[in-house]
């Protein structure tokens, strides 16, 4: 950290909050609260993320979710499982690729989903309410640039 760095952190406050990832962190466990009040206890944010691609992509495959979310395999096989399990999405085997499955939208997780995108937007607004719209701006696109940055 430089000094100019340094200088502008408060004396008093508590040294985990001058590092971004415990800020980051924090920010997340805020947005797992709210969303479990606002949104849903049973349908995660990331669930809710699958649902939406697939709304957007019927016929997925999971690598295509992968890609999609940036999640790794198992995650995704897992929100799968998880999803297919409580009646939200259906695996169609490809007419092409045999050894390919199609994820799709059931008629239930459409519905879901229906009711899920204002709860969403819901929570969008309690979180960054706060902030101007430059700064929601602001604050999106540094997040996006910190996502995309390259790391050792």
């Amino acid at each position: 950290m430089t000094d100019s760095e340094s200088a502008s952190i408060p004396d008093n406050e508590p040294e985990p909050l001058h590092y971004t990832g415990f800020l980051f962190r924090r920010a997340q466990q805020v947005h797992v609260a709210v969303w479990q009040r606002h949104v849903s206890a049973s349908i995660s944010s990331v669930q809710f993320g699958v649902l939406t691609v697939l709304a957007r992509k019927p016929g997925a495959s999971q690598q295509e979710l992968c890609e999609e979310l940036d999640l790794d395999r198992s995650t995704i096989a897992d929100l799968v499982s998880r999803l297919e399990r409580n009646g939200l999405i259906d695996r169609e085997r490809d007419s092409v690729d045999r050894r390919r499955n199609r994820l799709v939208l059931s008629v239930q997780g459409a519905a879901s989903l229906d009711e899920l995108r204002p709860r969403a937007e819901q929570v969008e607004h309690l979180l960054t309410d706060a902030l101007s719209a430059e700064e929601r701006d602001t604050l999106r696109g540094l997040i996006l640039k910190v996502l995309a940055a390259p790391r050792d």
